[in-house]
């Protein structure tokens, strides 16, 4: 018996850090996944044959291993008494900030649904992503279980009294072309989480500016993203990226990125995801300029991943 599932990747277009305060985020699934499968064996194992940046898988070790354990407790699935070999794949390249975990907890949740007949539903299958995601965020947004298992464009509001949160599809005019730079870091999500929260809380009047600030910014990215107004995306990506800047979650190598790009013609350029490493995200339409940024940025020892967000 085996049963195989799969995972979106994502970006973080706008809502890095603030999402996990209730204030609205768009983020968008891209065509990458990391599969799952599993089948029956003498002893449980789990098997990581997933393409990753160097030194990542050792760094999230003890991330991953409690996400495991919290979605197998979730579902009920007692991995000891009737034992499986679980084997992750697939061609999303991992690294801090394009949702590896989440999609690795929403590939594994539909394989077991697949291997013990379940027949889970995507509401369902995003629940049990989520408690996954707790041993890595810590305080999850909600963000990355939900692009991972969903796909699309969104408009996400996390609901901060425990209810349901806010799933709005974007739609768009059509999928617009990105390069994504990795930085060759990875960074602890929960840490990262954390350590916005102490500053949050040591400067109050600081985040609220900050919020504000962004609140106003997110709502008008809305807006040119259903307009296809990508010169004005663009530069509220790079804004969104300033107050980034000011929480303290960028880093001299995304920074390099975001000065290639922009050099060779990006509309906006900014860290997606939990920042400190893992991806820049550039906006690039058009093959054209997609392929300078890209060989730009990779002349430079970086690699890059091209894609389109709005599948």
């Amino acid at each position: 018996m085996i049963g195989k599932g799969s995972g979106f990747g994502k970006v973080i277009l706008f809502g890095e850090h603030f999402a996990v305060y209730g204030l609205p985020a768009i983020a968008s699934a891209i065509c990458d996944q990391t599969t799952a499968t599993i089948e029956t064996a003498e002893r449980y194992e789990l098997v990581d044959d997933r393409p990753a940046t160097e030194g990542y898988k050792t760094k999230k070790k003890d991330e991953m291993k409690s996400s495991m354990k919290l979605l197998l407790d979730f579902m009920k699935i007692g991995v000891g008494k009737t034992p499986v070999k679980i084997t992750l794949s697939g061609d999303l390249f991992c690294t801090s900030g394009i949702g590896a975990s989440a999609a690795m907890a929403t590939s594994v949740a539909r394989a077991f649904s697949e291997y013990l007949g379940l027949g889970l539903d995507d509401d369902r299958i995003n629940r049990i992503s989520y408690e996954g995601e707790k041993g890595s965020a810590g305080t999850p947004s909600g963000i990355d279980n939900t692009c991972a298992t969903f796909g699309g464009l969104l408009w996400f509001v996390k609901n901060l009294e425990g209810g349901e949160n806010t799933i709005e599809h974007i739609r768009i005019r059509e999928p617009i072309g990105i390069v994504l730079g990795n930085t060759g870091l990875s960074s602890v999500t929960s840490e990262v989480v954390a350590d916005v929260r102490k500053a949050k809380e040591a400067d109050p009047e600081k985040y609220k500016k900050l919020f504000e600030e962004y609140t106003t910014l997110v709502k008008d990215a809305r807006h040119a993203l259903e307009n296809h107004d990508l010169e004005r995306l663009g530069t509220l990506m790079d804004e969104n990226h300033r107050l980034l800047q000011q929480m303290g979650v960028s880093c001299g190598e995304a920074e390099e990125i975001i000065r290639i790009a922009k050099q060779n013609g990006a509309l906006g350029a900014k860290i997606t995801g939990t920042g400190r490493g893992g991806y820049v995200i550039t906006l690039t339409p058009g093959k054209g300029l997609q392929e300078k940024v890209a060989k730009a940025i990779e002349s430079q020892g970086f690699r890059t991943l091209s894609t389109t967000i709005g599948l």
